[in-house]
């Protein structure tokens, strides 16, 4: 581990400062302190650093060698720190609640309920994500997840939400059309759970398009190519159901902190969200 004394964080913001703007003088305005000040915090930091960080460039300042290599440093450094500040600032807005689920909840199910859950919290502003990797509840980057197993994380409150299952689905419109062909995804057809059930209960239908993303899926039924099995929380109700079996696909569950959230409006979310749930 280094012994290097870090500097005064004043001497690298006004560094940071004189090397951005090119001038001691529109840094000391940028940092409402005097030109004397800002050059006084430079000297010693290029006594610290035992480099000369600026020369003289005609009224302004420009960095050295040295300079630019400390620059590289305290900028990145400066910046992280401004991200996390904008974090905290956005974290105690109280009409903000991050949600997280699968892209096929959020479209298919949630989406429409959208409308009700503003209405219902007219001071509300939700951030809905689809980013799964970011799904534990850790009272800064998430208020809510929906998933399809449950976190099993420390302090978390977590309920059964929805029930979700594969049916076959297509546009009401063309419903005369079912026989067009079957519309599925590549990861349904190799698994080793939905696959054979595909392969018993479809076989006989032609495969008119296979997709890796359900969201595309459910376009190509909205748009009458077909069958497609889709999961029945993101057809919701926009597609007309077709008389074939269906397979379960488990139980959606909701989660929060447990005991009181970071403000009354996630509770309050999270209650509508288990509410509109209920059949």
């Amino acid at each position: 581990m280094s012994n290097t004394r870090l500097p005064s964080f004043r001497f690298l913001i006004g560094f940071e400062a004189a090397a951005r703007l090119g001038s001691y003088s529109r840094a000391a305005d940028e940092l409402s302190i005097s030109q004397s000040a800002v050059s006084h915090q430079i000297a010693q930091l290029e006594e610290q650093v035992g480099q000369p960080l600026f020369r003289r460039k005609g009224r302004g300042v420009e960095l050295t060698v040295s300079g630019r290599l400390l620059l590289d440093s305290v900028g990145k450094s400066l910046d992280q720190i401004r991200n996390g500040l904008d974090r905290i600032e956005t974290y105690m807005d109280d009409s903000l609640v991050t949600l997280v689920c699968p892209a096929p909840i959020a479209e298919g199910w949630l989406q429409p309920r959208l409308e009700m859950l503003l209405r219902e919290h007219p001071a509300l502003c939700p951030i809905i994500s689809i980013d799964e990797t970011a799904r534990y509840i850790d009272e800064m980057d998430v208020d809510i997840a929906i998933t399809r197993e449950p976190l099993r994380q420390r302090g978390v409150f977590e309920v059964p939400l929805l029930e979700d299952e594969l049916v076959a689905v297509v546009h009401a419109d063309s419903a005369d059309k079912a026989a067009a062909g079957l519309l599925c995804l590549e990861s349904d057809l190799t698994s080793d759970r939905i696959g054979p059930f595909i392969r018993e209960h479809f076989g006989k239908l032609r495969k008119r398009a296979i997709y890796d993303d359900p969201r595309l899926l459910l376009d190509a039924a909205l748009r009458g190519h077909g069958v497609a099995l889709v999961s029945r929380l993101l057809a919701d109700e926009a597609l007309h159901l077709v008389e074939y079996p269906s397979l379960s696909l488990g139980t959606l569950w909701i989660s929060r902190t447990e005991g009181e959230p970071r403000m009354p409006m996630v509770r309050e979310v999270f209650e509508s969200l288990v509410r509109y749930a209920k059949p």
